[in-house]
């Protein structure tokens, strides 16, 4: 993101993104039933209040809750925690997120920030969906992207963006 805005603009309107995303809110609350973030869950999330007590603006540091709610990720055979291979963050496991949505009185955890082939894919036996709007991401990938949209009943429904074949 950075080359496009340096080729494309300039460094200044790459640091005017960052001003903007470091005050955009970290997560989301659908009806108290559905927590939407970027990344995924933390270690250090114990209460919804965390999160609500983060100032913002806040430049994203290398670790803790601001971190993770934006690039930790499920990993499929893993319980509990452990370290990511993507050098920041953490993984997390199925019990991990049945733990946070039976401690918060939530039914689905939605997140994106992981290229998933048919634009969305759940884990955690539905518990958990990452959705991956960006069909053909970067030009390297054919994923499709996805949308969720909720109605007032709480129920998810998905819209696919097929990839375009010969696009990479």
């Amino acid at each position: 993101f950075y080359d496009e805005c340096k080729r494309r603009y300039n460094i200044k309107l790459w640091k005017h993104f960052n001003d903007v995303f470091n005050s955009l809110p970290l997560c989301g609350v659908v009806d108290d039933r559905i927590i939407c973030m970027h990344g995924g869950l933390s270690p250090e999330l114990t209460s919804m209040e965390d999160i609500n007590n983060i100032l913002r603006p806040i430049d994203v540091p290398d670790s803790g809750v601001v971190c993770d709610l934006l690039w930790a990720d499920p990993e499929p055979g893993l319980g509990g925690w452990a370290e990511s291979d993507r050098g920041v963050s953490y993984t997390f496991g199925e019990d991990v997120v049945a733990a946070f949505l039976a401690q918060h009185g939530m039914d689905l955890v939605c997140r994106a920030h992981q290229v998933v082939e048919d634009g969305y894919e759940f884990f955690a036996g539905r518990q958990l969906v990452t959705i991956f709007s960006a069909p053909n991401y970067c030009g390297e990938f054919d994923n499709a992207g996805g949308m969720m949209s909720v109605d007032e009943s709480l129920v998810c429904s998905f819209k696919v963006l097929k990839p375009v074949k010969g696009k990479r």
